[in-house]
Order: C-alpha cells, then structure tokens, then sequence
C-alpha cells in the first residue's frame, strides 16, 4: 500500500463528488446530502487506511508522488507529506462528514441550491487536502488562493447577517495576502535556480537580505490566513456570519493553513530571517492572547465570540513555533489538532443552539439548560475543552507550548499564561449567562427550544467528545507522528533544545 497513490487520489476524490453533487436535481436535495456525506466518509476511509500505512520513524516526507505540469516553470503536480501534514489531512477527513452532517439543515431549499451547498463544502474538502499535501510551492500557491473560493460562496450565499459584507471582507484580506506570498513566490523561483519543488529549494544559499524579504512575503500571507494580531479583524466577522457548519471549518482547519505554512515553508526555507523575525512574531502572538481574550469577555454574539477565543489560541500556536524547542513546536503542532476538534464542536454545538432559539445574542438566551438539558451539557464540555480543562486535548498541547518557551523565554511563557484566566472567565461567562440561572420566560415560547438533541446531532457531537477526551488522555499515538516532522524542522533552523543546567538537575535529584 505504500505505493497506492493517497495524495492525489484524496485531493481529487472531493472533486470528483463535488461535481457529482452540483449536477443532482434541486428537486431532491436529501440525495444531495447522501451522497455528499457518502463521499466524504469515503474520503475518512481512505486518510484511516493511509494513516495505518504511515511508517512512524521513517522518511521525514512519505507517499510522494510527483507529475509533469508546466515544464518549462519548473512546475510539477509534487504531493509528499510529513507527520504535521498527515496529521491534518486527518483532522479535515474527520470533521468534514460530522460536518455536513451537522448541516443537514443549513441550507434552505427554497431560497439557495442544497446540491451547490453540499457541492461547495466538498470543493472546499479538496482544496483543503491539496494545500496540505502539496510539495511543490506553486502548487501550494494555487490552492492556497483557490481554497478562499468555496468559502466565499458558503458565507456570502448561505450565511447569515451581513453575510455579504464578511465574505467580502474574507475575500480582500486572504486576496492581498496572497498577492503578497505571489511576489515571494517568484523571488524564491528565481534566487532557487528556477524550481518550485520544495526539497530543491531547502538546500539553497539565499543572501540575507533577500532571505528576509521573502521571509517577510510569506510571514505576511500566513499571519493574515491564521490570523495573527493585527490581522485578525476579518475572522469574527467571518465566523459570525458563516454557516456554523462552515464556520467550523473555517476556524478548525482553514485557518491552520497559516501556521502550517510558516512551519512548512518559512522556518526551513528562511531559516536565518526566521530566527531573526522570532522576537517580533512572539510578540504578535503574545499581544493577541491577552487581546483576543479581553474581546472575547466582552461579545454578546456567540459565534463572533467563538471566533475570538480562536485568535486567542492562534496566539498560543504562534508562541509555540517561534519558542524554537521541540517541546514547544511539538505542542504547536498538537494544538493545531485538539483546536480544530474543540472549537470545531463548541461551533457546531453554538450552531445548534443558534438554529433553536433563531438568535445568536447570547442576552436572548438564559436558563436554557432546563429545556435542553443534553445540548447544554455538550455546550459546557465544548467550553471546558476550549479553556483547556485537564483531561482534554487541548491541555496537553497547551502545557507543551507553554513549558517548551518557559525554557528558553520566561516573560513570553508567563504572559501567556495569563490567557489561560482569561479563558476561563470568557467560557464559564458564555455558559453562565446561556445555559445556568432562571429560566428567560422567551425561551418556552420558542418551539425550537423543546427539542433536544435528536440521533443526528448526537452522532456528530459523540465522535469529536471521544476524541477530545482520547487525546486528553493518551496523546502519544498523534505526537509520535509529529514528533520526528518538528525535530527535522528545528535541525533545518539550526536549533538545538537547552540542555537542563547543573542547577535544576540538583534540584530534581533532591
């Protein structure tokens, strides 16, 4: 099986049922959603047999394949992957059928298409397996831009207040941020000996300031994408108004293509400017803990509130990659994971509640927990899961960054750190005030409201609850993949862990 060709054919398996969807009768739009969740479980099927495949502690990039595109660019169709991108490509296989499950209901027939939806979400699929995929930096680049398509369809076609306006707003900054990675692309082209494949490129001598510049195109292009502080404010109005199905994705894997990027492309590429961009990136990712967090305390919607909460983790996952251990890089990594299981479910679950009551605004909610008992009970472990309560994934990945800067930059680790009470005061705050307390007298008029989780809901909520608390509680099997992937991009960077001084060894032999 190590020959079967899995990159490709899970690129172009979406695709491929994308178009089988699109061209189903609007008359019938359960077959649409049938056959749309069919193909993406057969998209799971095919990452689990893959993963299986995956020989831990073998080559750095496995399952490559490369075919001639543009010849004379230099341009092939390159596919490998590595622990980080195996891990990715396995989070996106597993959240897109909970996915269109959950929005079963999200497009309105009588309004928009249900085939172009469901179409539309399997185009993002493929977009999003070909960017993790890719090997070749062209070919990275195409479907870095494409990808922002279907999502510009999903938000500005079928979300909900301003809707226009935020998938506008998604559109430009993704657009300009690619413009700016297009330019380092061609400099890279040329400085590398007019080659786009990506192993050639990592063995070539780039003067320093040209390696700076184009560090700085790339930088640029994946802080917008993840988003990094100050180049966050398209995402809570983004996540506000997309589909919570959607949205999901959006924060939970679309996003991660920024933080993937500057570990795939701007630390080994660029290794000299990175190191000397370090500082300024944990800055950026310090300053948006504290401040995305402080938002979040203050947001009466819960999807934009949602949306802040991710900036926040986006901080952290930063903090981790330029901290420059193997713990941290590590825990980066991991956290690129456990966030889109988390926040992927507290959306899904906030798009529940949202679809009941017809309100986003968490002042219209109070008391809810009495009527929906179970999807409160969800929401609570969403939120937990979020703060990174022990005992669920996130706090592991979190205590890896958190531990990993500690030794090597103590005022970043402590200052981060603060984000965690902020976490907990802007969760427990949302649960408080939309599930606990007296019961909002509105809410029994609502019909919406009397309906609890039904078997749908709750096989898309089981699978993401028992991964959260898997991972929570034995995270080796995912770390042992990503692992050998950061240790080879620290050596690309030059970067050594700190040997533990004579000190701290007495002390712990005490």
């Amino acid at each position: 099986m190590s020959d079967f060709p899995f990159l490709s054919v899970l690129t172009v398996a979406p695709l491929v049922g994308a178009l089988v969807v699109v061209f189903l009768p609007r008359s019938r739009p359960e077959l649409a959603k049938q056959v749309a969740l069919g193909w993406s479980v057969l998209v799971l099927a095919l990452s689990a047999v893959m993963w299986v495949t995956w020989q831990t502690g073998g080559d750095r990039f496995q399952f490559r394949e490369s075919y001639p595109w543009i010849p004379n660019w230099g341009v092939n169709f390159t596919f490998a992957a590595d622990g980080i991108a195996l891990v990715m490509l396995m989070l996106i296989a597993v959240l897109v059928p909970l996915v269109i499950l959950a929005s079963w209901h999200d497009a309105d027939a009588s309004k928009r298409s249900v085939p172009v939806y469901f179409a539309l979400l399997l185009v993002l699929e493929c977009t999003m397996i070909g960017v993790f995929a890719a090997a070749d930096v062209f070919l990275f680049y195409v479907f870095f831009e494409v990808m922002l398509v279907p999502m510009y369809f999903l938000i500005g076609s079928y979300g909900g207040h301003q809707r226009q306006y935020a998938a506008v707003k998604f559109f430009l900054y993704s657009l300009v941020g690619g413009l700016f990675m297009l330019a380092a692309v061609i400099g890279l082209w040329v400085v590398g000996g007019k080659t786009f494949d990506w192993q050639a490129l990592s063995q070539v001598d780039i003067t320093t300031g040209t390696e700076r510049w184009l560090f700085l195109g790339f930088f640029l292009a994946f802080a917008i994408k993840a988003p990094f502080f100050p180049f966050h404010t398209w995402l809570p109005d983004a996540g506000g108004a997309a589909p919570a199905g959607a949205a999901a994705l959006l924060v939970g894997v679309l996003d991660k293509v920024g933080t993937f990027g500057i570990l795939r492309y701007c630390l080994p590429l660029f290794p000299d400017a990175a190191k000397w961009f370090a500082p300024w990136a944990l800055a950026l990712g310090v300053i948006g803990i504290i401040y995305a967090a402080l938002l979040a305390v203050g947001q009466n919607d819960l999807k934009r509130l949602v949306s802040y909460t991710s900036i926040a983790h986006f901080g952290f996952i930063g903090v981790g990659i330029f901290a420059f251990t193997t713990q941290a890089g590590t825990g980066a990594v991991l956290y690129m994971v456990n966030h889109g299981l988390a926040t992927g479910l507290l959306f899904l679950v906030v798009g529940m509640l949202i679809a009941r009551r017809g309100s986003a605004l968490i002042s219209d909610f109070g008391g809810a927990g009495k009527l929906v008992p179970v999807l409160a009970g969800v929401l609570f472990f969403a939120g937990l899961a979020s703060l990174a309560l022990p005992g669920t994934a996130p706090f592991v990945s979190e205590f890896l960054v958190l531990i990993g800067t500690f030794t090597v930059n103590k005022p970043v680790a402590v200052i981060a750190t603060l984000g965690i009470v902020l976490a907990a005061a802007y969760v427990l705050w949302m649960v408080q005030r939309t599930t606990q307390g007296t019961l909002n007298p509105a809410l029994t008029e609502v019909e919406g409201m009397r309906r609890d989780l039904n078997l749908r809901e709750k096989v898309v909520v089981a699978p993401l609850i028992a991964l959260i608390v898997l991972l929570g509680f034995y995270p080796k099997p995912v770390i042992d993949v990503i692992n050998p992937a950061v240790q080879a991009t620290m050596q690309d960077i030059d970067r050594t862990d700190p040997a533990p001084s004579v000190g701290n060894v007495q002390e712990a032999s005490r």
